[in-house]
């Protein structure tokens, strides 16, 4: 798909500007003509304007609404098309643009999920999947239902995990930013009145006014190098090799990783789940989660599981020989499987993990208010003894 900027003009003759997404110009011309506008200019949109795609990209709780009043309204009998021409004008700009190549695309002969599929980058392949198996089974009113359930319950899930940590990451902040102030702006004046009066300092009080002026007269080249750092980080993540290596690093840290895993797995069994229910073949089912999980080790374990209950094994026994997954997932999966419930204890196992990381984040969070105090504390007195005890063995001498 192509974006094409437009200038047309409508019946009344009001110039009207956008952005419409086709396969061809020609394309793009006929979705403008169908809306009663008169092309006045029609380019490609410029592929480099970055900034602008990243202010106009689609939020996910945007799709979370899009998906819940879909639903309701597919479920009281109005047609797609005609929901779809509904929500078209209650959505975002960025996300009306979305949905009008996919109105157009429907309109045209296309089924939703194809329609769906041209917008990867706001629509999953789970989502795209799953409303493939709806309209195959003519019960897209009931996907949907369970999609929007699925999808407020990750909103939901995010909310609570970002709530967690933004009062750490805020005094983190907090206490970064004061000290460059600290070293760049206040201490460069005290070394000038130290050395004015020949003041004999402590070795603390050197040592903070040596890294002082390293910061202060080095922090262009500081800038430069945390940014060369993090664009190659960045890059190396792009890599087969470094997003693995990566992966692995964050799934051994303390604590962290133990909760990563639990999100992760969580966020495996709750995407199963509505995968199996809606009547996706297991193996198509595990091929699209290891795609969406988010973790080169699970998306290779899950290759390998995949393969496997191809062969014909039972996944039970598949995901036992992964050590990614802890051994309840394997117990569980196959009391499922042997109940013929493998949907309903795969969502079990996803609410299960969910409570456990939404604890242990939250005990994470409040174990380290007290450790941030201290840090904190520590590095208030550092300062004091390094700048206030000169100051007061200068008064004593005068």
């Amino acid at each position: 798909m192509q974006r094409f900027q437009f200038k047309a003009r409508n019946e009344k003759g009001v110039l009207r500007r956008g952005v419409v997404e086709a396969a061809s110009k020609k394309v793009a011309v006929e979705m403008l003509r169908k809306r009663d506008l008169y092309i006045v200019e029609l380019h490609p949109q410029n592929q480099n304007n970055s900034m602008m795609e990243l202010f106009n990209k689609v939020k996910f709780d945007d799709v979370v609404n899009f998906t819940r009043q879909l639903a309701t309204m597919i479920s009281a009998g109005l047609s797609l098309t005609d929901s779809l021409n509904i929500l078209k004008a209650q959505v975002p700009g960025p996300f009306q643009v979305k949905i009008e190549s996919i109105l157009r695309s429907v309109e045209g002969g296309s089924t939703f999920a194809d329609a769906l599929k041209e917008h990867e980058d706001v629509f999953s392949k789970v989502y795209v999947a799953l409303i493939r198996a709806g309209e195959s089974a003519g019960v897209l009113d009931t996907i949907l239902s369970r999609l929007a359930d699925n999808l407020e319950k990750q909103r939901e899930f995010r909310a609570k995990t970002k709530g967690a940590l933004i009062y750490p990451v805020i005094v983190l902040i907090g206490m970064a930013i004061v000290g460059v102030v600290m070293m760049v702006f206040v201490l460069p004046k005290l070394t000038s009145m130290y050395q004015d009066f020949n003041a004999d300092l402590p070795m603390v009080t050197k040592i903070l006014m040596g890294i002082s002026n390293f910061v202060a007269k080095t922090w262009y080249l500081a800038i430069m190098v945390v940014a060369g750092i993090m664009y190659f980080l960045k890059w190396w993540r792009t890599t087969e090799f470094g997003a693995l290596k990566y992966d692995q690093l964050m799934l051994k840290l303390p604590v962290f990783g133990k909760i990563k895993q639990m999100v992760i797995v969580a966020e495996f069994a709750r995407t199963l789940s509505l995968l199996v229910g809606a009547g996706v073949p297991l193996v198509d089912g595990l091929k699209i989660v290891q795609g969406v999980v988010g973790n080169q080790v699970y998306s290779r374990a899950l290759k390998r599981v995949a393969t496997d209950v191809e062969k014909g094994n039972v996944l039970a026994i598949s995901l036992a020989k992964e050590e990614a997954f802890p051994m309840i997932v394997s117990q569980m999966v196959s009391a499922g499987e042997q109940t013929g419930k493998l949907d309903e204890i795969l969502r079990r196992l996803a609410i299960y993990f969910e409570t456990e990381s939404e604890h242990a984040i939250k005990n994470l969070s409040t174990a380290m208010e007290p450790i941030i105090m201290v840090i904190l504390g520590l590095g208030v007195g550092f300062m004091i003894i390094a700048i206030i005890v000169p100051i007061y063995n200068l008064s004593n001498v005068f």
